[in-house]
């Protein structure tokens, strides 16, 4: 049995089977510590299922202080038009993440559902073509078959966990939506072209892990720091320190 599991032909199967195993520790360990290494990844994703950006009110506390609304305002218009042509460019790697449903279930979870899918396609496989010929396919073949196999299976699980997820689990959040926020550093000190994890929580107060770098150049942003999210920028965020008193500890 494990001369079978362990075979040179289904090492491909036995790590898949480990890092599904890694991650789901990785994502338990991390909740404990308040790391949030599923949102993290969530955040360096790219939109795909893009909703209704919801603006916010350029008169509420979120935009007083020492960034004017104007700017803001057009950080925000920057962002959507930005967000809107990417939509129109998506790749094929894009547009096959979202026929996996990324986006509307937690990267993560996909990734177990795969890994899983294809370490299990593959042992079977293997152990049908043992069972006939007495022999094992080569691994290169027996991969190309599993992860064919693996990804209709994964789409189907996926789209059926977002059915059954809580509503704000599963519903997409468009990163733009993520401008004026404030947010706190968490790990990391940012500083232009060196970006830091920060933590914000959206609409709904649910938490995001987004990396942002300062928006000044020579600034620095270290850890702790307060800062408010001014523009996207790719798969980051720029942002500045926040001055406003009234938006303080809004992202615990």
């Amino acid at each position: 049995m494990f001369d079978f599991i362990l075979a040179q032909q289904n090492t491909p199967f036995a790590v898949a089977l480990g890092l599904m195993i890694a991650i789901a520790l990785a994502e338990g360990v991390g909740t404990l510590m308040g790391l949030g290494l599923s949102s993290m990844i969530d955040s360096l994703l790219p939109d795909f299922d893009l909703p209704d950006m919801d603006v916010p009110d350029l008169d509420g506390p979120e935009f007083d202080g020492d960034v004017s609304a104007g700017a803001l305002q057009g950080d925000l218009e920057v962002a959507s038009t930005t967000t809107g042509a990417s939509a129109a460019g998506q790749g094929v790697f894009s547009q096959m993440l979202a026929w996996l449903c990324f986006g509307r279930v937690p990267a993560l979870i996909i990734l177990v559902i795969f890994f899983t899918g294809f370490g299990l396609a593959g042992y079977v496989l293997q152990s049908l073509v043992q069972s006939v010929s007495g022999w094992l396919l080569p691994g290169v073949v027996a991969s190309a078959a599993a992860f064919a196999g693996a990804l209709p299976l994964t789409r189907v699980t996926a789209l059926g966990l977002s059915k059954v997820m809580p509503k704000e689990e599963s519903d997409a959040v468009s990163r733009a939506t993520f401008v004026g926020k404030p947010a706190l550093i968490v790990q990391g000190h940012a500083r232009k072209g060196l970006p830091a994890q920060a933590r914000l929580k959206d609409a709904r107060g649910q938490s995001h892990y987004v990396f942002v770098e300062p928006d000044i150049e020579d600034e620095v942003l270290e850890q702790g720091t307060e800062v408010i999210i001014v523009r996207q920028a790719g798969a980051h965020f720029n942002a500045i320190r926040n001055t406003n008193e009234t938006l303080s500890g809004s992202h615990d």
